[in-house]
C-alpha cells in the first residue's frame, strides 16, 4: 500500500516507521514547508499517486488541501474545528471513501460505546469528564474528549458543558457536565468519565501508554478503507461486513 502522509510531526513520523516495518511504502508527504522529511514532498493530495492518505496535521494545513478535487481515500485524525472539518469530509465522501476519528485508538471507540450504555443506566448521576495530555498539545479540550462530550450531550436532554467554575458561586446543577483539561510533562493521553452520586462513584477510563496505538489504528483503518466504496466512515461502520 502506497501512503501519503499529511503532516510530518511526531505522529506521522511514527506512522511512517510502522508503515515501512509492515511492508508499506511512503509515497510522499505534505508538510506545509515546516520540515525536511526523507520523502518526496507534494502540494496536493492526488499528486502523490498514493493508495490512501493519512492525516495527522492541523485544520490550517488540511482544509485548504480539501478545497479542490480529491480522489485519494482519506484517513483523517486531525482535531480542532471539528464541525467545519466534518462537514467538508462528508461532502467529499460522496465521491471517495473517507474515514474520520478524533482518536485513532480502537480502545477509545470501545470507551465511547461503554459510555452510551452507562448514560442510559446512570441518568441521575452527576457527570464529569477529565482529559490529560503532554505539555506540547495546543488544543483543549482534546478532540477525544469533545467526542465523549458530544455523546453525553446527545443522551442527556438539557445538559450543557461547564469548562470553568471559578466564577460560579452556587451548587452544581445536575444538567452540568464538567469538562477539565490537564497539560503537563509527557502524558500521552488519558480520558476519564466520572459518574458520581451519593456514596458511590463509577469511572470509565482510557490510558494511552504510547503514541504507537494511534499510528497503528490509522494504518488499520487505511488498510480497510482502500477496499471500501465511497462514503463516510468511522469505527462504527468501517469494519462492518458488506
Amino acid at each position: 500500500m502506497r501512503i501519503l502522509l499529511i503532516g510530518y510531526g511526531t505522529m506521522n513520523r511514527i506512522t511512517a516507521r510502522l508503515a515501512e516495518e509492515a511492508g508499506h511504502e511512503i509515497a510522499g508527504i505534505i508538510a506545509g514547508g515546516k520540515s525536511d522529511p526523507p520523502y518526496p514532498a507534494f502540494d496536493s493530495i492526488d499528486a502523490a499517486g498514493a493508495d490512501v492518505a493519512i492525516d495527522f496535521s492541523h485544520p490550517d494545513l488540511l482544509l485548504p488541501l480539501l478545497a479542490g478535487e480529491v480522489k485519494t481515500p482519506l484517513v483523517i485524525a486531525t482535531t480542532g474545528r471539528k464541525e467545519e472539518l466534518v462537514a467538508v469530509l462528508k461532502e467529499k465522501s460522496g465521491s471517495l471513501p473517507v474515514f474520520f476519528s478524533a482518536n485513532m485508538s480502537y480502545g477509545v471507540h470501545v470507551m465511547n460505546t461503554l459510555l452510551k450504555k452507562a448514560l442510559d443506566m446512570l441518568e441521575d448521576f452527576d457527570l464529569e469528564m477529565v482529559e490529560r495530555h503532554h505539555n506540547r498539545k495546543v488544543d483543549a479540550p482534546s478532540g477525544t474528549l469533545v467526542k465523549l462530550l458530544d455523546t453525553a450531550l446527545d443522551h442527556r436532554e438539557g445538559s450543557y458543558p461547564v469548562y470553568d467554575r471559578s466564577n460560579i458561586h452556587e451548587k452544581r446543577k445536575q444538567e452540568e457536565i464538567g469538562v477539565s483539561a490537564i497539560r503537563g510533562g509527557s502524558i500521552v493521553g488519558t480520558h476519564d468519565v466520572i459518574f458520581a452520586k451519593d456514596d458511590e462513584v463509577i469511572e470509565i477510563s482510557h490510558q494511552a501508554q504510547s503514541k504507537e496505538i494511534f499510528a497503528n489504528g490509522a494504518l488499520k483503518a487505511a488498510t480497510a478503507l482502500v477496499d471500501r466504496p465511497d462514503g463516510f466512515y468511522d469505527y462504527n461502520n468501517l469494519f462492518e461486513e458488506r
